[in-house]
């Protein structure tokens, strides 16, 4: 079978699931651009310590990560902006969490929480 650009194909009805699955260039730029911003060590670090904390505040997250307070804030606004951290306010404090149910599933198979430990009853 050939396809429109003339070339001959191995698998037409492989060919064809892969154009289905593929789907819309512009969801794969989107991804794309999506996994570029967290391929940063220092933002993907961030992310981490974010969903391990579920919500932690810019100061915190400098000492956790030996970033400056400017750098997380930067860094945060780059994560927000992408949409992948929202805050909650109390106060005066700002604290950060995971705003992508992705990101959150990407991190747990990066980075899977250490197992809980067995309580006697339960052994």
């Amino acid at each position: 079978m050939d396809n429109d650009a003339g070339r001959k194909l191995i698998d037409p009805e492989r060919v064809s699931a892969a154009i289905d699955g593929l789907g819309d260039r512009a969801v794969i730029a989107e991804w794309a651009q999506r996994f570029s911003v967290v391929a940063d060590p220092s933002r993907l670090a961030l992310l981490v310590s974010i969903h391990y904390a579920r919500e932690i505040s810019v100061t915190d997250l400098a000492a956790v990560t030996g970033m400056t307070d400017t750098a997380v804030s930067q860094a945060l606004r780059l994560l927000r902006a992408h949409g992948l951290v929202t805050t909650q306010r109390t106060g005066r404090v700002v604290r950060y969490r995971l705003a992508d149910a992705t990101v959150h599933e990407l991190i747990h198979r990066v980075r899977p929480h250490p197992e809980q430990p067995v309580q006697e009853e339960e052994r």
